[in-house]
């Protein structure tokens, strides 16, 4: 498995990542932790060393299956987590509408331990706010970060779906190694700003949902059904009107991928690797077939003549419905 660097001082990484919410959260009832754990054994055998859970997930679930999935290859693997909402045991998936944030500092300590204790590990790889807290000034989150750091009980400091401001207010206070946010070819806003802004600070970025929350992937359409605990019901991008109208842009994923002899989430992987060398995906799964398929994307070779081609289609094709309800972006 190759590697790449997180920003110009951060460690060194598979050159994709797994995304680990899956497992326990959000896409339908928790799978089997047996499974699971195989799962993750796996990765790590096949050369995944950057895995990236959150205390939200579950609640508290995914770190736990981390922690001891992990925990024979301590020293062999870089896990991140995040902290910052308060969790409503009668809403843990805040499905209702209750994500309230909360990174005040004595909750970011508390959330600390708790990942410490979770993940059975002496100090967290990366610790990212998990979204900005509008209530809480972003030079006290860093600060707060920075504490943790000379305390040895966090190593490098990220934020999750920052704008460029707080980056660069956070970044003053307590460097950043990573930014997450959604990107991939059918969420593509970090291109504006982010990404140019992340380039001249040297740090690092990390694309959550890199395949569409499955959509990319091809397996999806308008005719596929949801669990009632799957959060993708409640997207306006996942709406049966939208997924067909989206089709277009499977359609080339698919036209690509003839060439390449490739799968639509293998060129999707692909094209987000392509795009800058310190960029690291982190695609999810809970199935062997579907790990071993997005690892072999790292071996799919775009030509310029390749990514001008996708360009150019992507530029004609609209996506349609909105990534998050409107109640969550209060």
């Amino acid at each position: 498995m190759q590697k790449r660097r997180l920003g110009k001082s951060g460690p060194e990484v598979s050159v994709i990542g797994l995304g680990c919410m899956g497992m326990s959260f959000y896409f339908g009832p928790p799978k089997d932790k047996k499974q699971m754990t195989s799962l993750l054994r796996a990765a790590v055998e096949r050369g995944i060393t950057f895995f990236d859970t959150a205390e939200v997930y579950g609640p508290f679930m995914n770190e736990e299956l981390i922690g001891e999935a992990l925990a024979p290859f301590r020293g062999q693997v870089f896990i991140a987590t995040k902290f910052g909402f308060d969790i409503d045991p009668d809403d843990p998936a805040g499905m209702k509408g209750s994500r309230g944030f909360n990174s005040r500092p004595e909750h970011i300590r508390q959330a600390v331990e708790g990942s410490l204790r979770r993940l059975k590990v002496e100090t967290i790889d990366l610790l990212y706010q998990h979204r900005v807290d509008k209530n809480v000034p972003i030079e006290d989150v860093a600060g707060t970060v920075k504490d943790l750091i000379a305390q040895g009980k966090v190593k490098y400091f990220g934020l999750s779906e920052a704008g460029v401001q707080t980056i660069r207010r956070a970044h003053a206070i307590q460097p950043l190694t990573a930014i997450q946010s959604e990107y991939s070819l059918w969420t593509r806003d970090p291109e504006k700003e982010v990404l140019p802004t992340l380039e001249e600070l040297g740090i690092g970025f990390v694309p959550f949902s890199p395949l569409g929350k499955g959509y990319l992937t091809g397996k999806i359409d308008e005719k596929t059904t949801f669990d009632n605990s799957d959060f993708r019901n409640i997207l306006p991008r996942f709406t049966s009107e939208a997924r067909k109208a989206n089709q277009v842009l499977i359609e080339l994923l698919f036209r690509i991928g003839a060439r390449k002899k490739a799968t639509p989430a293998q060129i999707a992987l692909a094209w987000l690797l392509a795009q800058k060398p310190w960029i690291v995906p982190i695609p999810g799964t809970t199935k062997p077939e579907r790990l071993d398929e997005n690892i072999r994307a790292v071996a799919v070779e775009l030509t310029s003549d390749d990514l001008h081609e996708i360009e150019n289609a992507v530029l004609n094709i609209t996506v349609h419905g909105a990534r998050y309800p409107e109640s969550w972006k209060k």
